[in-house]
């Protein structure tokens, strides 16, 4: 009975260490007598007890790894703080259990020694505006350098960057600065253009003033030569009737000397203190001067 028991105990235990269930996106790493004997892919594994044991359990997921923040001295001297993930995946398990003593070490003694080179070689200002070219070079090294260890370096993200203190309150007064800066400009830029625009507009009314003077002067210009016009046209009607009316009449000579007379008197009515007597009044005249005489002889 007692054998029996054993015998049972002795079995389970055989089939404990002989039979291995292995899980989705893992892999087991198999010696047989300290060997590497095989890679066991997910699923029922038999092995043989004693002989053959699981060196390793590799994970075939994509895995990250913060890297401790690590002080970093730029190419201006400035020592800043800079934290990082890594985010890779084993794609031969093997190499990555025999190649290196640990991976993920390798890893992260790799990333912090290529920042260090990398960010040493940039200034302050650039290393805050070249993110992702160093994101990709520290890819690029990392994956070639990993290579051989069974790995793949996916992605490299900064995740921050800190410098120290006073140059913290130095970039702010720097960016308050360049915000004043830019306020400015925008201001004097607008009331340039401001400026600009009223200067327009006051030529645009000059011009437009002096476009409606100058056809309200042609338009004056216009009615008093159409006056001028009217009154000549008036004039010359009314000169036209008398002339009409005179040689209509046939007026003998001593009638047009008495209008003559009559004109002369209306002419020295005027300011003028000369009065010119046409030659050929002079006849009227000493005709009213014994016209006179003989008058004065009927009264005596």
């Amino acid at each position: 009975m007692w054998f029996l028991i054993v015998l049972l105990i002795i079995v389970l235990v055989i089939a404990f260490k002989s039979i291995k269930v292995i899980k989705q996106a893992e892999v087991y790493i198999i010696e047989r007598l300290g060997k590497f004997h095989k890679v066991a892919d997910a699923g029922l594994t038999i092995i043989v007890p004693f002989l053959d044991h699981v060196r390793s359990v590799v994970s075939l997921k994509q895995q990250t790894m913060d890297i401790p923040p690590q002080g970093v001295i730029t190419k201006d001297n400035v020592t800043i703080t800079i934290d990082t993930v890594v985010f890779y995946q084993i794609t031969d398990p093997a190499k990555a259990v025999y190649e290196i003593q640990s991976l993920k070490k390798g890893i992260e003694y790799l990333a912090i020694t290529t920042i260090r080179d990398i960010v040493g070689k940039m200034d302050l200002d650039e290393t805050f505006s070249s993110r992702d070219a160093i994101n990709q070079e520290l890819r690029v090294i990392l994956d070639e350098a990993t290579d051989r260890w069974g790995c793949k370096i996916d992605r490299v993200e900064i995740k921050d960057i800190n410098p120290p203190a006073d140059i913290r309150d130095a970039m702010e007064k720097q960016m308050n600065a360049e915000r004043n800066k830019r306020a400015l400009i925008l201001e004097a830029e607008a009331q340039r253009q401001s400026a600009i625009t009223i200067a327009e507009g006051k030529k645009e009314a000059a011009i437009l003033e002096a476009d409606a003077d100058k056809e309200a002067a042609i338009r004056r210009a216009a009615g008093q030569a159409e006056a001028i016009k009217e009154v000549a046209e008036a004039k010359a009607r009314e000169i036209q009737l008398v002339y009409e009316a005179i040689k209509n009449a046939n007026p003998d000579d001593k009638l047009v000397q008495l209008k003559s007379l009559e004109a002369l008197e209306r002419v020295a009515e005027g300011e003028a203190n000369k009065v010119f007597i046409p030659f050929e009044a002079t006849g009227a005249l000493s005709s009213l001067g014994a016209i006179k005489e003989v008058m004065n002889d009927n009264k005596k």
